[in-house]
């Protein structure tokens, strides 16, 4: 009889070791992960997306249109008819409360907007490049937020140059499309601003002129506004 309960212990130490030992290989380390999210993103060439962003206390809400590689577009209904354009060169932002367009330049005065939008294979490869990456807490899935049912991984980032607009970012990935779900980046002054992406669709065929503004003619224009 003792026999046959050692038998038992020594079958189940050996299921509970090789158990750890494939989940040990099968484990991703933070930087493999991000990797396949970025390979991911290597495929999509363009995406539609409802989003929202919160700065401070005051969310907006809108529908994007990104073209790879800079192709950015937000139609806000809240601010409602509020407006971003980015085509890699310029950036238009219509506030319509004012009837004012700001226009930047994005080659003026050693302005590098570089990529239209970070949720992107050139955003990606910046992150790469200007970030340490790792796990918030865990390789485990976790709640989106407290008490939710959504699912998704969690990696922060963490700037390796002063020169980065974000000290840290943080990225919550979908388990189930592995596309960034939320953005979240806290500035150099601490100020945190969250990006929602919802009803992603990748890969729609999304036409260049799509990103074409006309503001209205009766909106005053004020030129290089981030020197202003």
């Amino acid at each position: 009889m003792k026999r046959t309960q050692l038998a038992i212990k020594a079958w189940l130490v050996v299921g509970l070791v090789t158990a750890m030992g494939l989940w040990a290989q099968e484990m991703l380390t933070a930087d493999q992960f991000f990797s396949r999210l970025a390979e991911n993103y290597a495929s999509v060439s363009d995406y539609a997306a409802d989003v929202q962003i919160t700065a401070g206390q005051q969310p907006m809400q809108g529908s994007l249109l990104f073209k790879s590689p800079t192709l950015l577009r937000i139609d806000f209904s809240q601010p409602a008819d509020q407006v971003i354009v980015f085509d890699g060169k310029i950036l238009l932002v219509y506030l319509p409360q004012y009837r004012a367009v700001l226009r930047q330049d994005a080659g003026d005065q050693g302005v590098s907007l570089g990529s239209a939008t970070l949720a992107s294979k050139e955003g990606l490869s910046l992150m790469r490049r200007n970030y340490t990456i790792g796990w918030d807490h865990s390789p485990n899935p976790e709640p989106i937020d407290p008490g939710s049912d959504e699912q998704v991984y969690r990696l922060m980032l963490s700037r390796k140059s002063v020169s980065e607009g974000y000290k840290n970012i943080r990225l919550s990935v979908s388990p189930d499309t592995m596309l960034i779900r939320r953005l979240e980046g806290w500035t150099v002054s601490n100020d945190k601003i969250v990006f929602d992406f919802q009803n992603i669709k990748v890969n729609q065929g999304i036409d260049a002129d799509k990103f074409a503004y006309d503001a209205p003619a009766s909106a005053n224009v004020y030129n290089n506004f981030l020197f202003q």
